[in-house]
């Protein structure tokens, strides 16, 4: 039986807790044992139960670690204290620098790091991971191999950290199709107007995702299309910069803003549409999470080589005037979710 050690930093709201969850929803448990290894308390998700899955909390670094050389930080800081030989140990995480040392503490066979994000663009557009970036960068050398989460941020990883000759493999986010279709049944308080194009985005609402360049895009949409509706799905640190941009454009009759929910799937089934407008992204699961319960996309061009199989537009606001309400087809994705798991198999040595 194989041995698995999976390191990661909380299971709070996030799209990379997400996409752990799912993966380990997905694990033969029969073939495998895993070691799931957290560093912050709390949990916003259902994690699985079996006998061979365990949870082990382990203390967090001090925040200023952060601003310590990894090199350094690797040979001062705590290790993780265990007997147990892995086949191979993952840092899932790839931002906090616990993971990683988690992962190349532990004894293992082969050490790999998921990448979640496009890090070139990101360090062009975020000055506070730029600084992270220069004290932790020099973790990426100690890792066997690397999965991403597309084929698009793979180039970019080579350029940034000069890594050329490691094994990268393209493992996009498994997608629980079955949880979302039983989910998306559970009654909510939300009602729509059916006579309007009820159109809904979710996710952080932070710089990276783009909601004010979505939010200036509903202003022209809005005066064309009196009769679209937008729902926002999520919380995050620009909150209320959104909700004086929404009151400045004259959004208020067009835009409500739902926060957080612990189960976002039924307010997904009341919609016709999806829309994300994200600067750059890693994959993008909510898109795929939109597709299963048949809502029309409505994803910007630049997101095209994150979500291989599905077409951007050059023009959301002109794509989102001319939409016209249709009949939902839900999608299993049982090809998708079959590719994954078979490359997942491979970079996991579950074959």
């Amino acid at each position: 039986m194989k041995k698995i050690a999976i390191f990661q930093s909380d299971f709070r709201v996030g799209g990379i807790q997400k996409a752990l969850i799912n993966v380990l929803n997905g694990i033969d448990y029969e073939k495998c044992a895993v070691d799931v290894y957290y560093f912050d308390p709390g949990s916003f998700f259902e994690l699985p139960e079996h006998r061979n899955l365990r949870f082990i909390a382990c203390r967090p670094y001090p925040y200023f670690n952060r601003m310590v050389y990894f090199s350094l930080l690797r040979r001062i800081a705590p290790k993780v204290q265990c007997n147990t030989q892995y086949d191979v140990a993952v840092d899932f995480n790839s931002y906090r620098s616990e993971c990683a040392i988690g992962a190349l503490s532990v004894p293992a066979k082969k050490r790999v790091m998921w990448l979640h994000n496009d890090i070139e663009i990101k360090l062009r557009n975020e000055p506070k991971y730029k600084v992270l970036w220069h004290f932790f960068k020099g973790k990426f050398k100690y890792f066997d191999e690397f999965a991403a989460v597309s084929p698009g941020i793979i180039d970019g990883f080579r350029r940034v950290t000069g890594i050329t000759d490691k094994k990268i493999t393209p493992v996009s986010n498994h997608i629980d199709t079955a949880e979302i279709f039983h989910k998306a049944a559970e009654p909510v308080s939300l009602t729509v107007d059916p006579a309007c194009y009820n159109l809904c985005t979710m996710g952080r609402l932070c710089h990276q995702k783009g909601y004010d360049i979505l939010l200036d895009h509903m202003a022209k949409v809005y005066r064309a299309r009196p009769d679209m509706r937008l729902y926002m799905l999520g919380d995050g640190p620009d909150r209320e910069k959104l909700k004086e941009q929404i009151q400045r454009l004259g959004l208020g009759g067009c835009v409500t803003m739902l926060g957080n929910q612990s189960n976002p799937f039924p307010y997904l089934e009341k919609m016709d549409g999806f829309v994300l407008t994200s600067r750059y992204e890693g994959q993008g699961i909510v898109i795929w999470e939109a597709k299963t319960l048949g809502l029309e996309l409505f994803i910007s061009k630049n997101l095209e080589p994150y979500n291989p199989g599905i077409a951007g537009c050059d023009d959301i606001a002109q794509a989102l005037i001319s939409a016209k309400r249709r009949e939902k087809v839900r999608d299993d994705l049982h090809e998708y979710n079959e590719e994954i798991d078979r490359r997942l198999a491979e970079v996991l040595e579950l074959e």
